[in-house]
């Protein structure tokens, strides 16, 4: 759990706003869709570390390419509601088909997984490559 080495973090200048770690996974032009999106997101808060990215398996509907998948830690000053918001703008901005099934083919899906220490995505406990890329980057 990210708590413990979260609270570490603080005094490094960089204490201002929420801290924020997303998860990030595609499978569609999935280098080009992250790259895109990584930029997008540094115009709006700071990016202050990208983990690795896995090869994932699909869950859900298994007859589509694997996952690429990662997260990213930002520092906002938005609120989880904004921030939120502002991620789902990212989505739509990169023609992410909110039509599709949920576990379908997607360009980019971004979650909010632990806000200000906490991790608020229960898929925290039932994936372990977001663990790995969360305990990667905290």
């Amino acid at each position: 759990m990210p708590d413990s080495n979260w609270q570490k973090n603080k005094g490094t200048g960089v204490d201002k706003g929420n801290w924020v770690i997303i998860g990030i996974g595609s499978n569609i032009n999935a280098k080009e869709s992250i790259s895109n999106m990584l930029e997008i997101l540094g115009r709006e808060v700071k990016i202050l570390k990208i983990s690795t990215f896995t090869k994932t398996k699909p869950v859900g509907m298994e007859n589509q390419p694997d996952f690429t998948n990662g997260a990213v830690k930002i520092q906002t000053r938005l609120n989880r509601d904004d921030l939120t918001r502002l991620l789902k703008q990212i989505e739509d901005q990169l023609g992410r088909d909110r039509s599709a099934p949920k576990f379908g083919p997607r360009i980019i899906d971004l979650d909010v997984v632990v806000w200000n220490g906490k991790i608020v995505d229960e898929d925290y406990y039932t994936r372990d490559f977001l663990k790995k890329s969360i305990q990667e980057i905290v």
